[in-house]
């Protein structure tokens, strides 16, 4: 049987470890194949041709052969269209991929997700400013093409409607409900249900991130726990490290104004 070969497939580095002394495992999301596994023979050699090409958060053309579960990297080549997100934006860009090696089972496709990708980390390479609007966009987009993010509009356990001028809260396995007290993150019916039309979108992206103005802040806690309880940990080691270098007091424009008149580059 012949061996299977795939050619110049859009795709990222998500992760990398060690496979010998002058080899890597390269963890990719692939725009057809999903998360797969490719072995980079000699990528570690001063001279090796993958060397400056094999980063993270750069679009690539990759192409493998094999039928075992990991693959072996034949070519790689810069896609090109922007420049790595730097900084703090880098940090964030190192969440997404984070986020896609824990809640993605290897070998499924998600193409609308991969353009989400692409887009999100083009986002953070240009607009520093909107990082966390970009992040809670991205969460949301990433729960709702897994099948793990419950129906904004409806409350879970009654499927009601949500109303207008009632606030609700998400749990990660009852969806919405109405919220109580001691809820300190809840957001209003009209806010959940703007989410959601924004997720229906035929851009969800960029609409989605414009809905997330003005709630993000009360957002975040509720999408971490979903991302939590999905994916098993307690934190996330990126999502870690980006909170100590805030808490180094780095000054950042607030999020209202970074979303103000947004567009992406043509």
């Amino acid at each position: 049987m012949a061996t299977r070969r795939f050619s110049e497939e859009p795709a990222f580095v998500l992760h990398r470890y060690d496979w010998s002394e002058s080899s890597l495992v390269l963890e990719v999301f692939t725009r057809h194949h999903g998360r797969i596994a490719l072995v980079a023979k000699g990528v570690k050699r001063p001279t090796s041709q993958f060397r400056p090409v094999l980063l993270p958060l750069q679009p690539l053309h990759l192409s493998w052969g094999g039928d075992a579960e990991v693959r072996t990297l034949k070519s790689a080549q810069w896609q090109g269209g922007h420049v790595m997100p730097t900084g703090e934006a880098l940090l964030s860009g190192c969440y997404l991929n984070e986020l896609l090696m824990r809640l993605l089972a290897r070998d499924d496709p998600h193409a609308a997700l991969y353009d989400h990708y692409t887009l999100a980390v083009q986002l953070l390479a240009e607009r520093a400013d909107a990082q966390q609007l970009i992040l809670r966009a991205f969460e949301l987009l990433l729960l709702r093409d897994i099948g793990l993010l419950p129906d904004l509009a409806h409350e879970g356990n009654t499927l009601a409607a949500l109303q207008d001028g009632v606030f609700y809260v998400l749990g990660p396995e009852s969806g919405l409900r109405v919220a109580h007290g001691d809820d300190a993150h809840a957001l209003s019916g009209e806010q959940w249900c703007s989410l959601q039309i924004a997720l229906d979108e035929a851009d969800p992206l960029i609409a989605t991130l414009r809905a997330c103005v003005g709630c993000q802040q009360a957002l975040q806690p509720q999408l971490r726990n979903l991302l939590h309880y999905h994916s098993g940990v307690r934190v996330f080691k990126t999502r870690q490290l980006m909170l100590d270098v805030q808490a180094m007091g780095r000054p950042r424009a607030s999020p209202e104004a970074a979303s103000t008149n947004f567009q992406t580059t043509p």
